[in-house]
């Protein structure tokens, strides 16, 4: 995590707001799997919506919202972000938002094992991974590994065991896919 204390510093430094914009919420939400603590999580996250707000970033902004809400469920707080002016028009129109908000709730819910809410968003959050950016960014990885996990554990609890473990399958192949063809795969082989 350190790294990214190295690349935001690097990314300000060169004037690179955008840059920074995006190492902080990479921070964020790599804090967050790797267990950093909740409050301390639950600061990281205001200041990154502050410093993002500041710099008239919102795609980011609402994106770090999606992300924060999850901690603050974690935390027993359940309340919605206060969406930047065009939140909600970014949230309408932009697949790759959308697909990290059904993500979020997909994982939340899935970690209170709430079955109905946790299918409801992995069936909202499939349709948006066609649609989104193409680029292959480690949270898709993150993402892949934890759809897939959820999409086994629907199978076992559901009528629709099949179609949940084919998605599932789905998901470990395209972890297979980035696995092979990454040459840095190596160092963590």
């Amino acid at each position: 995590l350190e790294y990214h204390d190295e690349g935001y510093a690097a990314a300000m430094a060169s004037g690179d707001v955008v840059r920074a914009g995006l190492i902080t919420q990479m921070r964020c939400s790599q804090s967050l799997f790797a267990g950093i603590n909740l409050q301390v999580m639950r600061e990281r996250y205001a200041a990154a919506i502050k410093f993002m707000e500041e710099r008239k970033q919102p795609i980011l902004t609402v994106q770090t919202q999606y992300q924060q809400q999850s901690v603050l469920k974690l935390i027993g707080i359940d309340q919605e972000p206060k969406h930047v002016s065009e939140g909600h028009a970014i949230f309408a129109t932009n697949k790759s938002v959308m697909r990290i908000y059904y993500y979020q709730k997909m994982y939340t819910s899935f970690i209170f094992r709430s079955y109905n809410e946790t299918k409801e968003n992995a069936e909202k959050y499939l349709t948006c991974i066609g649609n989104s950016w193409a680029n292959l960014f480690l949270a898709h990885a993150f993402h892949a590994f934890h759809a897939g996990l959820i999409s086994f554990w629907l199978a076992r609890k559901s009528r629709e065991e099949q179609g949940w473990y084919l998605r599932g399958n789905k998901s470990k192949l395209a972890l297979k896919i980035w696995a092979e063809s990454s040459r840095w795969t190596f160092e963590n082989k």
